[in-house]
């Protein structure tokens, strides 16, 4: 199987976020939309009325600094009662609130994953991404992290942006009430509501400073996103070809290559970090100002004895509550450009998938791919197949088979077109175009060189793509036995790795015993014997001829001595004009 490709940076796409809203509205409208649209009701109402706590609390500390002033102690006991009140309903809402929006940011998280892992586990995408030219690297990352990312980010926006869009339209009203008329300084001019104008102002001038600060920081979130995953890929592919690595002695040159892709981890993070340094040192000054500048400005109508001192702290609480909400778009900048760069990552992957659905029917130009078809007879049957490499290499030219129920053939010749017949066959080769007819039904199996061993129990991975619970333990012993490795039996309920527990020939045998167990009635092998000697594979093969007395057998074997056991002998090789 081919490596993946080294990821490469996404670029953010301009009709991502369209694309994004298109999937939220396909899940607004999904079977579960009553449910789903019922938690979004409710949110909306949670989130109306912790503005609504909001607004009570800005009218109570006006009354509280109020009886302050007047030394008044009944009043004081009865705001604190009235605070007692307040403090029960908010934590209240508030928790309700969080657990409605995190049931919708899983429930959200869920129905993504599904629709990508059913887009990436079905017709073989999930292996032919890694032929195909795109940015989609690491499709598991991309489904386990960037959806949870996006979701969680998304409605948190939106909840947030919700919450700053009511806290503003009533906080504009109670400043607009509480502020007055104020003299521009010089002139005799009153300037009504002056408190909303200077609001408006502050947080103008921050808004527009902190999107000219944080610019960068969308696009080096979504570099460091990107080389953070080239370093997981590639000590993942460490730890999954550990036994090769240790055999070569090639632990240096994966050191340095780890040390390569650390350094680029490194200045992923010092280009981000540049990118904070303004957004965050401007920030961190614009909020140290904001709690004292509405009082510096409206201190002289207190001083004048036009505002009690209730009505200043209020003006000053209501000034803060505005500028906030106004500064939306400065305070989530980070949070924007992480879900950003995640929604892009998601976009490219389904919309890659998607272009391999159409590649499935056709190709660039127009002209029918390798079709795969499943025939109603008993039956294989090939068709003008050519079958070219990635680069255009034809490989086999014009190639005609006709396989009938029972038939025994032995294939050899070139690896590469052997190997890619198989996969064609398989529907694993997008390169070429012909036809191929597969019997029908699910009784046809392919086994590779290299089997799949899923982690668990020996007696799930015996039965894969079963349930385990598909056959009897004597069933299970019985396809060991005929395996050659019957040595294995007292282990069927044991939890391992077992790519790492058993030898390559084991591994082999274990590949073929699932034959023995599911009994299929078409066979394609790919050289899954070529870990045996000559003697071993003949005694598989012969118990195969034995045990599955009538299925069909296409065996891809390099060894000798072999003819006897087949009905028939293909030998493939490159056309003249490809050597």
């Amino acid at each position: 199987m081919p490596s993946a490709p080294a990821p490469s940076p996404t670029q953010p796409s301009r009709h991502a976020g369209r694309k994004f809203a298109r999937m939220a509205l396909d899940y607004w409208n999904d079977g579960n939309k009553w449910t789903v649209r019922g938690a979004v009701v409710m949110l909306v109402a949670l989130t109306v009325a912790q503005v609504l706590l909001a607004i009570w609390v800005s009218y109570w500390h006006r009354d509280l600094f109020d009886a302050l002033e007047a030394r008044s102690m009944a009043e004081l006991t009865h705001l604190v009662l009235i605070f007692i009140l307040i403090f029960a309903l908010t934590m209240g809402v508030t928790a309700l609130h969080l657990h409605i929006k995190r049931w919708l940011q899983l429930d959200w998280r869920r129905w993504m994953t599904e629709l990508l892992l059913d887009q990436w586990m079905t017709r073989a995408h999930h292996y032919r991404l890694q032929l195909f030219a795109g940015e989609h690297d690491n499709p598991d990352g991309r489904i386990a992290e960037d959806i949870r990312i996006a979701t969680e980010a998304a409605v948190g926006l939106a909840h947030s942006l919700l919450f700053s869009l009511l806290v503003m339209g009533s906080f504009i009203d109670i400043l607009l009430s509480v502020s007055g008329s104020a003299p521009l300084p010089g002139t005799s001019i009153a300037v009504p509501g002056y408190l909303v104008l200077m609001a408006f102002l502050y947080a103008g001038v921050g808004s527009v400073l902190g999107l000219m600060l944080g610019r960068p920081l969308i696009r080096t979130t979504n570099w460091l996103q990107t080389v953070e995953a080239n370093l997981r890929f590639g000590l993942a592919r460490n730890r999954e070809h550990a036994e090769a690595i240790a055999l070569l002695h090639g632990e240096p040159h994966e050191r340095r290559q780890a040390d390569r892709l650390f350094a680029d981890v490194g200045h992923g993070w010092n280009r981000q970090t540049i990118a904070y340094l303004g957004i965050v040192s401007f920030s961190t000054g614009y909020g140290t100002l904001l709690p004292v500048f509405p009082i510096l400005i409206a201190a002289p109508q207190y001083i004048a004895g036009i505002m009690s001192l209730g009505l200043l702290m209020q003006a000053a609480q209501a000034f803060q509550r505005l500028t906030s909400a106004l500064s939306w778009p400065i305070d989530n900048l980070g949070e924007i450009a992480r879900c950003r760069a995640s929604i892009d990552r998601i976009i490219s992957l389904h919309e890659d998938m998607k272009i391999l659905d159409r590649e499935d029917r056709e190709d660039d130009h127009g002209e029918r791919r390798i079709e795969l078809h499943h025939s109603t007879r008993p039956e294989l049957e090939i068709r003008n197949l050519q079958l070219t490499s990635p680069s255009g290499q034809v490989l086999l030219d014009d190639f005609n088979l006709h396989v009938r129920h029972g038939e025994r053939i032995l294939i050899t010749g070139d690896p590469a077109v052997t190997v890619a017949l198989f996969k064609a066959a398989a529907g694993l080769w997008p390169w070429g175009r012909g036809e191929v007819f597969l019997p029908a039904g699910r009784d046809v199996m392919f086994i590779p060189q290299r089997p799949y061993l899923p982690a668990g129990s020996l007696r799930a991975v015996l039965s894969y793509p079963d349930d385990d619970a598909a056959y009897t333990t004597a069933c299970l012993h019985r396809a060991l036995e005929c395996a050659g490795i019957a040595w294995l039996q007292p282990r069927l309920d044991d939890n391992e790795d077992w790519t790492r527990a058993l030898p390559l020939r084991a591994q082999q045998r274990l590949g073929i015993a699932r034959l023995f167990l599911q009994q299929p009635g078409w066979v394609f092998i790919e050289e899954a014997t070529d870990a045996f000697d000559t003697k071993d594979e003949a005694d598989t093969i012969e118990l195969l001829h034995h045990e599955l007395p009538s299925a069909t057998l296409l065996n891809i074997s390099r060894h000798n001595g072999m003819d006897h056991f087949y009905h028939r002998k293909l030998v493939l090789s490159l056309p003249t004009a490809s050597r």
